[in-house]
């Protein structure tokens, strides 16, 4: 089963371009930190954006999500200038790269202009919801306790210590 987020080329092309940044990033050490960190954080926004977009319910929606992904494609194509300015990128790396983002770019530039829509089917998820036991979120706050996430209780963060 495929959320519907997975079967736009251009959700595809960002992961692809995420591992490329990753593989970037390990070699960025020392005063090229905060370079790595707004690299990553950017290159991450991309799918994730894509992917909240598309499970929004409404066109201008989906478009605000999809603009923020394009948004940051643009800063990451920034970034790899920078890093290339100071020497730290190859002109050949910095274009693998941009091959990338332009194709990312390019793809939710078009998807902003249109009403096109990829999305899960809805009714896909209906048995979550459903039979005792179930452990579905019916709160409505994005996690899986009772609470309304403003710090009532059972607060959590989410951490990634992929670097």
């Amino acid at each position: 089963m495929q959320f519907g987020h997975e079967q736009l080329d251009v959700y595809r092309v960002s992961i692809r371009y995420l591992a490329w940044a990753y593989e970037t990033a390990r070699r960025l050490k020392g005063i090229d930190r905060h370079a790595r960190d707004q690299l990553l954080r950017a290159s991450q926004s991309i799918p994730l954006n894509i992917a909240e977009g598309n499970g929004k319910g409404t066109n201008a929606d989906r478009r605000r999500f999809f603009e923020i992904a394009r948004g940051s494609a643009l800063e990451c194509g920034s970034i790899q200038d920078c890093l290339e300015a100071c020497g730290v990128l190859t002109a050949a790396e910095n274009a693998q790269g941009k091959t990338m983002l332009i194709r990312i770019v390019s793809m939710l530039t078009k998807l902003g202009q249109r009403n096109q829509e990829v999305r899960a089917n809805p009714g896909r998820y209906d048995h979550l919801g459903s039979g005792s036991g179930s452990d579905y979120d019916n709160d409505n706050d994005n996690d899986n306790d009772d609470d309304d996430d403003n710090g009532a209780k059972g607060s959590r963060q989410w951490t990634c210590s992929a670097y």
